[in-house]
């Protein structure tokens, strides 16, 4: 079938370039990103009810809507948030390969039909609906050199000039220009004054509705069907104002005498911002902080390449002294961790080269192998455009790892080859087809079963089987591809490049004498393994026992192994979360950010350090008394220091800020799993009493025993019911005395101290609102509140003092809830040394002993998948091993023989988890997708070994001969295919800069399991073929090996035969 490729070798160099054509091309169209997308697709409903405070907004917005959205198909579980700026937000989160559009859709359609439950209000405002993206892709900061340029200049010449222009860029989902600094005509009330001419706010309200119009006039001369006319003329009005002079001279008040009353004359106006709520610092001075946000099924890389082109052309437009800096993107750590990747490609393929060329020390037959690597490699990427497979962390991994793999078949063929033209002095065409006519079989099959290893876990879902389908149909795909070069290729190869002679063998050299000294050693230890084996192969206690001390060191070292999901890796970043005591002001707050600031700029391996005063990034919430700062790392090449032992440093600096409590964080593993690295769950108040005092009480009593425990690092929650407020007391029945109405004095209270949209206008193309409210010195104590007056039915000004009273109390800034339950936000990150695994579990023990009854918890983020992912990499294994041993199974037509190859498994899992824990590294994603891979390898190296002793047996060699001649013959070539996987491993090994610590887990369990499993399956797999070959014999009680269905089916025919021939004489 083959013999054509030999014939016709034009034939299959083509055929191979057509591959390596086709995989360029999809290569030139794989999105790059730093992991498969397994984020879970999130649906944010916000609504604004103007004036609420949070448990107003509790009760008559979130709990509604909650009831409409609680059991959405597809949801995983619903939170949403309440402040006391009027504003109310609800995260649905869904499940993992849901429709984000389709979710999107059905949670409009639940609040449409909740909609008639809303305050009116609230429907006035409107509820915004929007697809949440996934986590921060860039962070840019616009400052400028002019100490006279403040921030809210630089967050409205970001808003006019520069975010339409980048809201147009391709794969943009959402611009956020932190802090709500948006232009707004201020007007700044003076109740003394008021009081003074007798004016209240409904008398300014009602000026700026009337003055401050936009009106339709309509035309002059416009025909009426009666008599023609002769010319018409449009009207105009100049509408709305847009300066301040003209708000100034609004006529508020006008009497009979001539005398007016504007509204410069009772207010102080001027273009101010919308709201005070952030300050945003880049290196000490003023910025607009922006923050950007990829769209679902975009190419994360791509993006910020276009955002980055969009800003250097808009930087050609900026005010002299205006600057940019993109203080973060993910670009960094993603180009910087594949380009790591994509160097170890190439000194995996180095160092492979020169494993093939030592053993086969021929650079005629060394080059046939090499180059069946990048065809096969190419050959992948067809495949992983096919499946859409993205060109990530985890697909690279298996390119690295499928280098040393795809060789194995190209060194078989050559193999084989070389004997035929040594021992029976064939040409090398000849030789080559005699060669291919006994092992294609061998080659598919081989194939065949490597590639049935990795094809099970492709069908896995959930995030952990995102991560093993990228894996899996990249290797699976390359082997596929490499046994079809065997096939096609290499033979075409073999019959054009070897040689009948051998004078393509190196020459007597320096290199040449070191090929043969290794030969030389390499033979003698041959010799010594061919007595090793003839010594234990009968041996059945001692392989019996040596299997099961092997399998209960696995268990041993698994049970004290760290666990986790992701590792945590130096991404180039460090949040900072600042705390103030409840209370503070944001000015308060900036002082402490700014102290911050100064110290980590200090620090020799920060490059910028950005503030936020007033944001917290955790949560992405606006409150006074919190800030987060942004110290963004120098690359990993110009520093010494990983960002782990940078945080210890400035956690050991900012001891003396003792104004507020400092947190220190990295981002998050995963793009969409949380603001930031660590473990995150959600306190839930099942009470049904609403106590927020009490829930402050247990918060803190459990995070107070959390951080008790060795395994938590450190672990906090925002959560504080002490935010000092007071609540007000209207006597109606005095209010009614003096003429005043309750709800319209609270209005009036509302306006002056609260603020009030009034009326907007347009300015720069953009609207803006005009908002009205006492000027600050007005409003800071509570005996201010009660020196103000409202206007009674008889228009005379009434003190608040007179019907109201004020009660000093503490409640909450923000209320959080989970499930529809009152909840407390609880994150913190692992103590150096244990795993996220083991922080987990000190979490489920402490809650199950400390949680008083009512109370519990849920996980939330990338703790969720990790808590429920259980049992499924075990789930994964189980899978492979069952769908290899079926696959031998059917091969030999034996149910007994694949189980050497099954049973001594446990042995290269014993050195994975042993080079692992020697490495001090933990059990992950990746040294369980190392696993996947040593399940396919080493059961390879297995398959070789008993394939060729059941061919021995079937030629009439006993058993034990058998098992010996299969352990001689399969020892180089064995030892040589894994000591080249081993060499492309070495890079990862010892990898550090980004990524470096998946690229160590990853490499350093598959070259575990593979020195430990290599060896210890050389000593066994002989043994245990012995031992199975024996059973298989007692059982169709023949000497000759044949399956049972076969034994049976010769005896029903040598009966029936019987039969016929005594029917015959009879």
């Amino acid at each position: 079938m083959f013999k054509i490729f030999i014939r016709r070798p034009v034939l299959s160099i083509v055929v191979s370039l057509v591959i390596a054509f086709i995989g360029i091309l999809s290569l030139s169209n794989l999105p790059i990103t730093q992991f498969p997308s397994i984020s879970p697709p999130k649906v944010n409903v916000i609504a604004n009810y103007p004036g609420a405070n949070n448990e107003l907004l509790v009760k008559s917005v979130i709990i509604p809507l909650e009831q409409a959205l609680n059991g959405i198909p597809g949801m995983k579980y619903i939170e949403s948030n309440a402040g006391n700026d009027g504003e109310a937000e609800l995260n649905v989160v869904f499940k993992l390969g849901t429709d984000p559009n389709v979710d999107a859709v059905n949670v409009q359609n639940r609040v449409s039909s909740a909609t008639n439950k809303l305050p009116a209000e609230v429907i006035r405002e409107g509820v915004k609906i929007s697809r949440e993206e996934p986590n921060i892709l860039m962070y840019i900061n616009l400052y400028s050199d002019d100490p006279k340029v403040d921030q809210g200049f630089l967050y409205n010449y970001f808003d006019i000039n520069i975010s339409p222009e980048l809201l147009r860029v391709d794969g943009v989902g959402d611009l956020d220009i932190l802090g709500t600094r948006n232009y707004a005509m201020r007007v700044w009330l003076h109740p003394d004054k008021m009081i003074a001419y007798g004016l209240s706010t409904d008398d300014v309200s009602d000026a700026l509705e009337d003055q401050n119009i936009e009106v339709s006039p309509g035309k002059l001369g416009e025909s009426g069907g009666q008599r023609p006319q002769v010319k018409e003329y449009v009207l105009k009005y100049p509408g709305r104002y847009t300066t301040e002079d003209e708000y100034k001279n609004i006529i508020i008040k006008s009497n009979k005498d001539g005398n007016i009353v504007r509204l410069k004359d009772i207010a102080d106006v001027h273009l101010g911002s919308e709201v005070y709520d952030i300050y945003s610092t880049f290196n000490g001075r003023p910025s607009a902080a922006v923050t950007l946000k990829q769209a679902y099924g975009s190419n994360a890389r791509n993006v910020i390449t276009k955002v980055k082109d969009a800003m250097a052309r808009l930087q050609k437009d900026m005010p002299k002294g205006m600057h940019y800096e993109i203080s973060y993107d993910v670009s960094r750590f993603l180009d910087a961790s594949i380009e790591k990747v994509i160097h170890t490609l190439f000194e995996a393929f180095i160092l492979v080269a020169i494993v093939v060329f030592i053993f086969l020390g021929d650079w005629r037959a060394s080059i046939i192998p090499i180059m069946a690597v990048p065809i096969s490699l190419l050959g992948s990427f067809i495949a992983m455009m096919l499946f859409n497979i993205t060109l990530n962390m985890i697909s690279l991994f298996a390119l690295v790892m499928a280098i040393g793999i795809v060789v194995d078949d190209a060194i078989v063929v050559i193999e084989a080859v070389n004997v035929e033209i040594s021992r029976n002095k064939l040409s090398p065409v000849e030789a080559t087809e005699k060669a291919m006519k006994e092992i294609s079989g061998a080659i598919i099959a081989i194939s065949l079963v490597m590639a049935s290893v990795f094809i099970p876990v492709a069908f896995m879902g959930g995030p952990e089987g995102m991560f093993y389908r990228q894996f899996s149909i990249t290797m699976a795909s390359s082997i596929l591809f490499s046994g079809f070069v065997a096939l096609t290729l290499t033979p075409a190869l073999c019959a054009l490049i070897l040689t009948k002679e051998q004078e393509n063998h190196v020459k007597l050299g320096f290199i040449g004498r070191v090929l043969q000294r290794f030969n030389a050693k390499f033979d003698s230890g041959s010799r010594k393994y061919e007595r090793l084996i003839q010594h234990t192969v009968k041996k059945k206690s001692l392989t019996i026992i040596l299997i099961l001390v092997f399998c209960g060191l696995a268990y041993w070292i698994n049970m004290g192994l760290p666990s986790g999901f992701i590792p945590q890796e130096d991404q180039g970043m460090i949040y900072a979360v600042i705390e103030t005591p409840p209370g503070a002001t944001i000015e308060r707050t900036n002082a402490v950010a700014q102290q911050l600031l100064k110290i980590a700029e200090k620090e020799e391996d920060v490059e910028s350090v950005s503030s936020l005063a007033g944001f917290e990034i955790l949560s992405e919430g606006t409150s006074a008394n919190s800030g987060s700062c942004l110290i963004n790392l120098k690359d990993w090449k110009h520093r010494k220091r990983t960002a782990k032992e940078i945080i210890s440093d400035l956690e050991q600096k900012c001891k003396n800020i003792t104004q507020a409590n400092i947190d220190f964080f990295e981002p998050p593993s995963i793009p969409g799993y949380g603001a930031a690295s660590g473990f995150e769950l959600r306190l839930l108040d099942k009470t049904g009493k609403n106590d927020y005092h009490e829930m402050e009480r247990v918060s803190k009593a459990f995070v107070k025993d959390l951080n008790k425990r060795p395994e938590i690092g450190n672990a906090f929650t925002f959560y504080s019911a002490s935010f000092p407020q007071y609540m007000l007391h209207v006597d109606d029945e005095k209010a009614l005395q003096k003429g005043v109405k309750p709800g319209k004095a609270l209005n009036n209270l509302s306006i002056l101290v609260g603020s009030d949209y009034q009326t907007g206008f347009i300015l720069f193309g953009k609207p803006y609102k005009v908002i009205v409210q006492a000027a600050p010195q007005y409003r800071d104590f509570p005996n201010h509140l009660l020196s103000l007056y409202s206007k009674n039915e008889d228009g005379q000004m009434v003190p608040y003092s007179d019907f109201m009273s004020l009660s000093k109390t503490y409640g909450m800034s923000e209320i959080t809830r989970h499930n529809l339950y009152n909840s407390s936000e609880v994150t913190g990150a692992q103590a150096p040394g244990y795993s996220s695994g083991q922080a987990l579990q000190a979490i489920q023990e402490v809650a199950q002993r400390s949680l008083p009854k009512g109370y519990d918890y849920d996980w939330a983020g990338i703790s969720k998948d990790e808590a429920e992912q259980g049992n499924t990499a075990i789930v994964i294994f189980v899978v492979c091993l069952v769908f290899v041993y079926l696959i031998l199974a059917a091969q030999y037509e034996n149910f007994l023989l694949p189980l050497p190859v099954i049973i001594f498994l446990p042995v290269g899992i014993f050195g994975a988890f042993l080079f692992l824990k020697a490495c001090g590294l933990e059990n992950n994603i990746y040294a369980q997708i190392a696993l996947v891979m040593l399940i396919g390898l080493l059961g390879k190296n297995a398959v070789l070994m008993v394939e060729y002793a059941v061919q021995r047996k079937n030629a009439g060699e006993r058993i034990s001969q058998a098992a010996i001649s299969a352990a001689i013959a399969r020892f180089r070539p064995i030892l040589m295919t894994s000591i080249a996987f081993i060499a492309g491993l070495i890079p990862l090994v010892f990898a550090s800069g980004a990524g470096a610590i998946g690229n160590r887990t990853i490499g350093t369990a598959a070259v575990g399991g593979m020195v430990i499993g290599t060896l210890g399956g050389l000593l066994l797999i002989p043994g245990l073929y012995y031992i199975f070959a024996g059973m298989t014999d007692k059982l169709v009680h023949y000497q000759k090996e044949k399956p049972l269905s076969e034994e049976k089916d010769k005896r029903y025919k040598n009966k029936q035969l019987k039969e016929s021939t005594h029917d015959d004489k009879e």
